[in-house]
C-alpha cells in the first residue's frame, strides 16, 4: 500500500513540476509575442509620424486613359520591405487604332446614327500581370507626396468583336448587318449604310487571340493619410500578340501594341 502511494505522489509531484514548466515556457512565449508586436507598432507609429508608407497589404481600383482607348483596373499588394511591395494586377481595356474617328451616317437625308469609318473588330483586353512596386520618395510628412516605380509582366487575352453595321438595300429596302469588309468585296450589292449595329452585335463571331504584356510606371500618392490612397500614375504598356490584329480595312496589321497613359487611382492600406 505504501509503494503504491509513493507511486501516485511521485507521478503527481513529475506532473506538477511538467505541467509547471510548460506554463512557464507558454508565458515566456506569449510576453516574447507581446514584446514582438509593441515593438513592431512603435516602430510603425514612429515611420507614419514621418511620412513612411506603412502596410502589410493594399487593394487599388483605377480608371485609366490610355493613347490607343480606356479601361479599368484592381491592383493588390503584398507589403514585402518598407520600400518594396509585391503586386497582382487585373485590367479589363478596350484598345482603339489611331486611325479611328467617328462620322455621322444618314438615311434620307436624316442623320440616324454614327459609324467608325473602315472599322473591322472590337479589340477588348483582359490582362493579368504580377511586379514590384519601389518607394522612390517617401511622403517626407503626412501631407506630402509619395513616389513609386512599378514593373509588371504577365499575359493578355484579347477579346476580338467583329464591328457590324446596318446596312439597307436601296432597291428592297431590306435591312441587314455586314462588317466593312463584307462591303467592300460586295460591289454589286446597292447598299446604304444607316449605322453601327451597336455593342450588343457581334459576341458570337468572337475570336480570342493571346499576347504577353508589361508595363513600366511611376506612382504619385499625395493621400493625407497613408491608411487610404489616392493617387495618379503615368506609365507605359506593351502587349504582344502571337497573331496579327485586324482593326481597320486596308490598314497593315501587326501584334505589337505600344501606348502612354494615365490612372486614377483610389483605395486602402491595411
Amino acid at each position: 500500500m505504501s509503494k503504491l502511494f509513493l507511486t501516485l505522489f511521485a507521478s503527481t509531484l513529475v506532473f506538477h513540476v511538467f505541467a509547471q514548466d510548460t506554463t512557464n515556457v507558454s508565458r515566456a512565449r506569449s510576453q516574447d509575442k507581446r514584446n514582438a508586436k509593441r515593438d513592431r507598432l512603435n516602430n510603425m507609429l514612429r515611420m507614419e509620424e514621418e511620412g513612411d508608407l506603412i502596410f502589410n497589404k493594399h487593394n487599388i481600383f483605377g480608371i485609366r486613359l490610355a493613347t490607343d482607348g480606356y479601361g479599368i483596373s484592381f491592383e493588390k499588394g503584398k507589403f514585402k520591405t518598407p520600400s518594396r511591395t509585391f503586386v497582382y494586377s487585373f485590367e479589363l481595356n478596350e484598345k482603339h487604332d489611331p486611325k479611328e474617328h467617328h462620322i455621322s451616317a444618314t438615311s434620307d437625308g436624316i442623320n440616324v446614327s454614327t459609324v467608325v469609318p473602315f472599322k473591322l473588330n472590337n479589340l477588348y483586353e483582359f490582362k493579368v500581370a504580377v511586379g514590384q512596386q519601389h518607394l522612390i520618395g517617401g511622403k517626407g510628412n503626412k501631407n506630402g507626396v509619395a513616389v513609386t516605380g512599378i514593373y509588371s509582366g504577365g499575359l493578355t487575352l484579347g477579346l476580338l468583336k467583329p464591328y457590324y453595321l446596318d446596312v439597307q438595300n436601296r432597291v428592297t429596302g431590306q435591312t441587314t448587318r455586314k462588317t466593312f469588309d463584307q462591303l467592300a468585296t460586295d460591289t454589286l450589292a446597292d447598299d446604304q449604310v444607316t449605322g453601327a449595329s451597336g455593342f450588343t452585335v457581334g459576341w458570337g463571331h468572337l475570336k480570342y487571340k493571346p499576347a504577353v504584356n508589361a508595363r513600366q510606371a511611376l506612382r504619385f500618392d499625395y493621400g493625407r493619410l497613408n491608411q487610404t490612397i489616392t493617387a495618379i500614375e503615368v506609365g507605359l504598356t506593351e502587349e504582344f500578340y502571337f497573331n496579327k490584329i485586324p482593326l481597320m480595312y486596308l490598314v497593315p496589321q501587326k501584334n505589337f501594341f505600344f501606348n502612354a497613359y494615365v490612372s486614377i487611382l483610389f483605395g486602402s492600406r491595411k
